[in-house]
């Protein structure tokens, strides 16, 4: 991991002492690392700069590396958007690096540390992904609005009213998931996934959260997760689990598989959008597509 780091380190400086890259006259350029974040500055700033994310569908950032490519992203950046609280855990000290030289927002540390859940297993740590509530979440993209701001004062008035909308669209999409939840039984609301990152979500809808893994993939887990999983599933009845569309099934069927064994049939309740979005220009691939999607499988699955 430090060789890794210092080699990356080493072509930020060599970027850095090279002949500038060239800059658009007319547009600020904006780089994301996740689509979410992505989302949230083109629904801000629209065709006032031009954006793009580095990680696409389907990626874990728990695991992603930048390469070369994604350093040229970076130091071409007006203004770089990641989410911070060691999401982006293999890029964390170049991102911090980089923050030296240009306008850099950690998004996710805006939100007040009082509403950051600990990470279970992790000394000193919070859980990173804040994106799965709301109300946490218009944190960050207030903290994306005011950096734009300073990044192009001129469009000031644009990003507040955009800021303004899209604001009021979260709070109708907050709004949608509680109506919906309540639609499943109170003993029914248990949400078992390959890996944690859905706590936020459980805290601000009322679900109970179970995930094989921590709240990073990086973290292992063994038979006896997988047990202590099974048992949860049959003693609460469960009827269906989910897989995540940036993990790998593999976990989840071995614990369809042991409820089989011990007589509970559970279903594989769909594909939940949980480190990554969709495809850019679906549905899905939007904040607002992917929690909807998310919230209709997992209501559809245990009501």
């Amino acid at each position: 991991m430090r060789k890794y780091a210092f080699a990356l380190m080493a072509l930020i400086g060599l970027y850095g002492c090279s002949s500038k890259v060239e800059k658009s006259n007319s547009k600020p350029h904006v780089v994301a690392t996740t689509g979410m974040l992505y989302d949230a500055v083109i629904n801000i700033a629209g065709d006032k700069v031009t954006s793009e994310a580095i990680m696409g569908p389907g990626v874990d950032p728990h695991l992603y590396k930048a390469t070369q490519g994604d350093l040229a992203k970076f130091n071409k950046a007006d203004m770089i958007v990641y989410n911070g609280i060691l999401l982006e855990g293999k890029m964390s000290e170049i991102l911090k690096k980089l923050g030296r030289k240009k306008l850099t927002v950690a998004a996710a540390e805006s939100i007040p540390k009082e509403l950051l859940k600990s990470a279970i297993g992790y000394k000193n740590a919070y859980d990173p992904h804040v994106w799965f509530d709301i109300k946490r979440w218009k944190y960050a993209v207030n903290e994306i609005s005011d950096a734009l701001i300073q990044l192009d004062s001129t469009n000031r008035q644009f990003y507040e009213a955009n800021t303004r909308s899209y604001i009021t669209q979260l709070d109708s999409l907050d709004q949608y998931v509680r109506n919906q939840i309540a639609e499943i039984p109170e003993s029914q609301r248990i949400l078992v996934t390959a890996h944690d990152a859905f706590t936020y979500f459980g805290d601000a809808y009322g679900m109970q959260v179970e995930g094989l893994q921590g709240i990073s993939t990086v973290a292992d887990f063994g038979l006896k997760d997988i047990a202590d999983l099974i048992d949860l599933i049959i003693e609460n009845n469960i009827k269906a689990i989910f897989v995540e569309t940036s993990v790998s099934e593999k976990s989840i069927n071995a614990v369809v598989t042991g409820c089989k064994e011990k007589g509970h049939d559970v279903k594989i309740g769909g594909y939940l959008y949980s480190d990554a979005m969709g495809e850019f220009g679906t549905e899905e691939g939007t904040y607002i597509g992917m929690f909807s999607k998310n919230v209709d499988a997992i209501v559809n699955a245990l009501k």
